[in-house]
């Protein structure tokens, strides 16, 4: 490229031979003294090395030669000035080129250098050549880098002794662009629009200039580092030699080149790299997702997301990353924080903690731990001040001062810091945690936190947690999730896959293995179809614990399609306050459909589901289990059902809507039913008839209800006479309470088929 050729631009200056009038003996800027009528200059016409050419007396202690014509100084083009130069007569001076430079807004542009280095003549006659080159760029060669100049007055000075004559030839100025970058079609360098690379200059309106003169060419990051003041946003594309350094709070937006490699070639560190591309990715409108181009990014410690861009604390706009690992690099970042304080609660303010001591030392996202606390209790806020923490769900039997642990466990993807974070989504990521660290914290508050297609191996404690009601919608979609406890026994194993808070959750199609509990679902509403959770161990005999754990009484939960394998579906309601039945719904809205349950080597009395209320006076209302295949293999196991009464047990006189249908059994006991069809043979002829339904309502319920009474064959009188009337019958019958009692109007026998139920069907 070059400006005389492509744009006409006139650089060179006029010969000496065209008049002296144009040549200035000072800065050359208009009004300055010419050499028109100076006693000390005159044009030689024939001179035997230069032709034509400028003879010129040294009359003080530094004599100007500048040419008045205005040469532009454009970006990215590099002048070189040249002059030749001979001793004729008197002391010998020194020579160098210099010049003026030229501010668009006119005046002289300050603090540039306006003089190359001087040469000394040391004979006469013999012919020197000096030469300087001029640009805006900071690069290796220049001599005068002039990055606020528009143009300039060229010529020479000559320093030293006074009285000297000398030759000079005519100034040459050449356009030298082509020295410094192979093709200026097609890059634009920072360093030709002010940039100085020292990482302590601000360089961001350098940056911005030259993304602004690219017009469809790349900008080109030359060698060095280059301080980011402010927020600079790039819309060309965009190569890096060098690399870019920024506060925390300033944004470097790379709207063409936005990916993850981009961004390790801008800032040469991975982990500042993905903080820097997750904070650009938030602050564009123009793209939705951030590529991590499949690459691993090792983590030295937990990526805090809101401190990423610490002007936001809250976020509602969908954004996805994608496609990448993130893997956790050992050492103390990851070691888990544990404080215990003295706090009291109260069930007035059911998710509060007051007055606790050593306030400051707890971390919001902290799991608790105590007496009366439930499972994945998570510190949601910190209020120093007052001395109170929030709690992600309400104690069930705390009321009063105790002692609590806190635990803080450590992600690879903390947005504890957000207030609220909403339609985020983590896409195609393999979170390899290696059980150093934990997988995803989730914000306290937000909408539709998606999980897709992602890897969470070997968590140290959790998957993800939720610590507040930012998953109010969340969505985990066709992940695998593998516990980094698979060699332990099930009864020594702690971590979480998930957890929950808020209703609406989606859990579809995932797989996963091995864990203490598949998750712990606070909230109502959900939907989890499709997937496969497998918790079982060698052991013989062995101890199972909760795959899925409801905590809300009444879940509204649809569990459909599913493998679940050496575990049970909990009901709770341990994140409530008031655990014993008040004016709260009691359990139900369950509904298990479909699903393929498996037990392998699995106690005799262990169950498929059960329910475990935690304070008196509880039923169930609504519960539907149908077309579900319940096997045990290596053993029978007594029952698929249970009530754990630990705490309390359920009020069999209550129950209501409950469908045990069309389900296999395979390795069970005593299968249930409900309602639950009898054959019954009376043989020798009575008034009543009780018959004893067993173990196979549900839960053991009571025979509470006889739906229908069929004859199968003749029912008789002791005369064998055929009798035809219809009994009555009363439930509740035994000391048990599980037989129903049939009453005829006389004493009868033969066979009757009876449909009964423990609950009332309305």
């Amino acid at each position: 490229m070059n400006k005389a050729i492509t744009d006409g631009i006139v650089l060179m200056p006029l010969p000496f031979s065209a008049g002296l009038g144009v040549w200035s003996r000072g800065d050359g800027t208009p009004g300055s003294d010419t050499y028109a009528t100076s006693t000390s200059a005159t044009f030689v016409s024939a001179d035997q090395d230069f032709g034509g050419c400028l003879e010129l007396q040294k009359t003080s202690s530094t004599t100007q030669l500048r040419y008045m014509g205005e040469t532009p100084i454009l970006p990215g083009c590099y002048l070189r000035v040249t002059a030749k130069i001979k001793a004729i007569a008197g002391p010998l001076p020194s020579v160098r080129i210099a010049a003026y430079a030229g501010a668009a807004a006119g005046g002289e542009a300050s603090g540039l250098t306006t003089s190359s280095t001087a040469t000394a003549l040391t004979a006469y006659g013999d012919i020197v050549e000096i030469s300087a080159i001029v640009g805006t760029g900071n690069r290796t060669g220049v001599d005068m880098v002039w990055p606020t100049a528009a143009y300039g007055h060229f010529g020479i000075d000559l320093t030293g002794t006074s009285g000297g004559v000398v030759r000079i030839d005519d100034l040459i100025i050449e356009d030298i662009t082509s020295a410094f970058l192979g093709d200026m079609l097609a890059v634009v360098d920072v360093r030709d629009y002010g940039a100085i690379g020292d990482g302590v200059t601000d360089d961001s309106a350098a940056f911005e200039a030259a993304d602004s003169a690219a017009n469809g060419r790349r900008v080109l990051v030359s060698e060095g580092t280059y301080f980011m003041g402010s927020d600079v946003s790039i819309q060309s594309r965009i190569d890096f030699v060098g690399t870019v350094t920024q506060g925390d709070e300033e944004r470097f937006i790379l709207q063409k080149e936005f990916d993850y490699q981009t961004y390790v070639d801008a800032f040469g560190d991975e982990e500042l790299a993905f903080r820097k591309a997750y904070q650009a990715l938030i602050n564009f409108a123009d793209h939705e997702s951030l590529d991590l181009n499949g690459r691993r990014i090792n983590l030295t410690a937990p990526v805090d997301m809101q401190a990423a861009d610490p002007r936001r604390t809250v976020y509602a706009t969908r954004r996805v990353i994608r496609n990448g690992q993130l893997r956790p690099v050992d050492g103390a970042a990851w070691d888990t924080t544990e404080v215990t304080s003295a706090a009291t609660y109260s069930s007035s303010n059911s998710k509060q903690l007051t007055n606790v001591s050593n306030i400051a030392n707890i971390p919001v996202g902290s799991l608790v731990e105590g007496a009366g606390v439930g499972r994945e209790v998570y510190v949601s806020a910190v209020n120093v001040g007052q001395k109170i923490v929030t709690l992600s769900q309400p104690l069930y039997d705390a009321v009063g001062t105790q002692s609590y642990t806190f635990k803080r466990f450590k992600y690879l993807l903390d947005f504890s810091g957000y207030s609220s974070l909403s339609q985020f989504v983590l896409d195609d990521i393999e979170f390899q945690c290696e059980g150093e660290a934990s997988g995803i914290m989730i914000a306290p508050a937000g909408l539709t936190f998606h999980v897709r297609d992602c890897f969470m191996t070997k968590p140290k404690d959790r998957g993800i947690t939720s610590i507040g009601r930012g998953c109010q919608g969340m969505m985990i979609d066709r992940c695998q999730l593998i516990s980094n406890e698979q060699a332990l026994t099930v009864s020594e194993r702690k971590t979480v896959a998930f957890n929950s808070n808020a209703n609406d959750v989606k859990v579809r199609d995932n797989r996963v293995a091995l864990f203490k509990h598949f998750c712990v679902m606070g909230g109502t509403g959900n939907l989890i179809n499709g997937n496969h959770w497998f918790h079982g161990d060698t052991e013989t005999n062995s101890v199972r614990q909760g795959g899925i754990i409801l905590t809300k009484p009444n879940c509204m939960t649809a569990i459909t399609g599913n493998y679940i394998d050496n575990n049970y579906i909990e009901m709770s309601n341990e994140h409530d306050e008031t655990p014993a039945l008040g004016t709260q719904l009691s359990f139900g809205g369950l509904t298990l459909t479909g699903n393929v349950f498996t037990a392998l080597g699995a106690a005799s009395w262990f169950n498929f589901i059960v329910v475990k209320p935690h304070g008196a006076g509880h039923f169930i209302h609504g519960l539907s289990v149908t077309g579900n295949v319940f096997r045990a293999i290596n053993g029978n196991i007594d029952r698929i059902d249970a009530v754990d009464t630990t705490f309390a047990a359920l009020d069999p006189t209550r129950m209501r809507t409950i469908h045990f249908s069309n389900n296999t059994f395979n390795g069970v006991n005593e299968p249930v039913y409900n309602p639950l069809h009898l054959s019954y043979t009376q043989g020798s002829v009575a008034k009543s008839w009780t018959i004893d339904t067993g173990s196979y309502l549900p839960f053991e319920g009571q025979a509470r209800f006889v739906e229908s009474v069929i004859a199968e064959g003749a029912i008789q009188d002791s005369s064998n006479n055929t009798v035809y009337d219809m009994p009555y019958f009363d439930g509740n019958q035994a000391s048990d309470k599980q037989s129903i009692r049939l009453t005829f109007s006389k004493s009868v026998k033969g066979k009757v088929r009876v449909m009964t139920r423990m609950d009332n069907p309305t």
